[in-house]
């Protein structure tokens, strides 16, 4: 794999930085991922660390140096993502858990599979076009993918979100790809900070005419300056693509990963001490966690009553 590779996060004008970001290789695959700790419940930052850690411990575990069934693994990872925090919330003895968005993409072979949940997305843009963008798991982007009415759209908040990790309820994902690459297509990770003050043709536009490296700055800047004051986190991941035949010389940012031999992983993910191998509960477990999290929820709303 040959890869471009520019990320940025900015706190902009919130009292903390709840936004993670990383990613890590083998000789023959690639995972990138970002979240979002979600405000208005507790840790939101230790949500995401959570996500990012456990996914990149199954991710070295299993990619050697490939993911056979990259559908399966994605599922199963992104599922121990949200037991790793309901695990955190019920050892903490905490009567709200904490939560997180996620989006992942996997790079292999010449393809591109993603994962999200929540409302952080993922852009992969050829030239001029907007080949993918990820439709948020948010009420409003229900409707207007539904063909709903989009007049009565407009009264609803763009904020609330049907699902996330962490929270008491199953989390809903979905799976898209695999696509294959093309030389010099962009692929562009963001929180909501990004996409909520620039457009999606703005981002076309600064991916199409920009290397990743000039071009995330640009929309970083740009989107802190619309939001002012009350921006939001602003996090960026962003790569591009170079296929194998390409011949480019070693820049910043720039990783090749053909020197690499097989059983090398490496990561900007902090692994925390998760081991690679105990990242997950079983089935009882999970929803003993979550009967346990929702009385504690129960007794709180009853007391405050």
């Amino acid at each position: 794999m040959k890869f471009s590779i520019f990320q940025v996060s900015r706190k902009g004008g919130r009292g903390s930085n709840e936004d993670r970001m990383g990613y890590c290789y083998t000789r023959g695959s690639g995972i990138f991922l970002l979240a979002d700790g979600m405000g208005g419940h507790p840790e939101g930052e230790v949500a995401a660390q959570l996500a990012l850690q456990t996914i990149s411990a199954m991710f070295q575990n299993e990619a050697r140096p490939i993911i056979n069934d990259i559908p399966a693994f994605l599922s199963s990872a992104v599922m121990a993502a949200h037991r790793q925090i309901l695990r955190y919330g019920l050892e903490k003895g905490m009567h709200d858990t904490p939560r997180t968005t996620l989006v992942v993409a996997l790079l292999q072979e010449g393809t591109i599979t993603w994962l999200h949940c929540g409302d952080s997305r993922l852009y992969l843009v050829r030239g001029e076009d907007l080949l993918i963008r990820t439709r948020d798991h948010s009420y409003i982007e229900q409707r207007q993918g539904a063909g709903l009415d989009s007049k009565s759209s407009e009264y609803l908040n763009r904020n609330i979100l049907f699902t996330c990790l962490g929270s008491p309820t199953k989390p809903v994902f979905d799976i898209g790809g695999p696509v294959n690459l093309q030389q010099h297509d962009k692929i562009m990770l963001c929180s909501d900070g990004l996409w909520s003050s620039v457009t999606d043709a703005e981002i076309t536009y600064h991916l199409e005419h920009q290397p990743v490296a000039d071009a995330v700055p640009d929309l970083v800047e740009k989107a802190l300056r619309k939001a002012g004051d009350s921006s939001d986190n602003v996090t960026v991941i962003a790569l591009e693509w170079e296929t194998p035949d390409t011949v480019f010389e070693s820049t910043l940012g720039t990783i090749s990963t053909d020197t690499i031999r097989d059983g090398v992983f490496a990561s900007t993910v902090q692994a925390g001490g998760l081991d690679p191998m105990e990242v997950d509960l079983d089935e009882e477990a999970i929803e003993r966690s979550i009967a346990e999290i929702n009385e504690a929820i129960r007794r709180t709303a009853a007391k405050r009553a």
